[in-house]
């Protein structure tokens, strides 16, 4: 994986050797830059100094939680992208860790494959942040966010304002897992009743998924939110 400038610099944080050394092998035979620390404040020193493209985070760690790592990384307005690694199966952790800014989660145990995807997931959402690009596309779905066009298999698709304002969240985060807090708060302004969510994504599903049953753009993350897959 490479950047415009050259491959991709990831930062490993995590106490554990073992973890560390299963990181640095899968990482680096995919091309990747790896460096590894098993304490959080230098590396929100390293952070702050830019001296890194992603952080893989452990929320386990000796001086300082992982949690308060990414609040002070997100307080230092560094828009580098976090993915949590969390022995820890409590839905509230991940909420919490999501809610301050992290792009992603994978709970440990974990295969390596499915944290390159999570972070070629993260890499793009910043990717299109800083791009802005004016049409996002993923498969069969297309939305203009300029014109407020969205297109389903080259079909136009209307929307009712609520609906294509969480879709919009979606789209602006694609590849990101945002939690019910962070939509309604957005969207409804408030933390109102998650079940009202429930049926704006449920009436999403029915406008653009092939198999509403079966969602292959919007995913729930069960507990914790919603995610809209980037399709390749």
């Amino acid at each position: 994986m490479t950047t415009g400038t050259g491959p991709l610099r990831v930062l490993v944080v995590d106490d554990e050797p073992a973890i560390r050394r299963f990181l640095r092998a899968g990482l680096s035979s995919q091309g990747y830059i790896v460096s590894e620390l098993e304490n959080g404040l230098p590396a929100v020193d390293v952070a702050r100094r830019k001296g890194t493209d992603l952080i893989v985070l452990d929320l386990g760690l000796p001086d300082i939680d992982g949690i308060e790592v990414i609040r002070q990384v997100r307080g230092a307005a560094s828009a580098i992208p976090i993915i949590v690694l969390s022995s820890r199966d409590d839905e509230a952790a991940k909420v919490d860790a999501l809610d301050l800014g992290a792009d992603d989660y994978v709970t440990k145990p974990f295969g390596i494959d499915e944290l390159l995807a999570r972070m070629r997931a993260a890499q793009r959402h910043r990717l299109q942040r800083e791009g802005e690009a004016p049409i996002f596309h993923s498969g069969d779905v297309a939305v203009d966010l300029v014109r407020r066009i969205v297109t389903v298999r080259g079909n136009e698709v209307k929307f009712s304002p609520r609906e294509y304002g969480v879709l919009r969240l979606l789209v602006q985060h694609a590849g990101k897992v945002l939690t019910h807090k962070m939509i309604l708060r957005d969207v409804w302004g408030s933390e109102t009743d998650v079940q009202y969510l429930r049926i704006y994504i449920r009436a999403l599903r029915q406008k653009i998924e092939p198999d509403p049953e079966r969602p292959s753009h919007i995913l729930t993350e069960t507990g914790v939110g919603y995610r809209l897959r980037v399709h390749d």
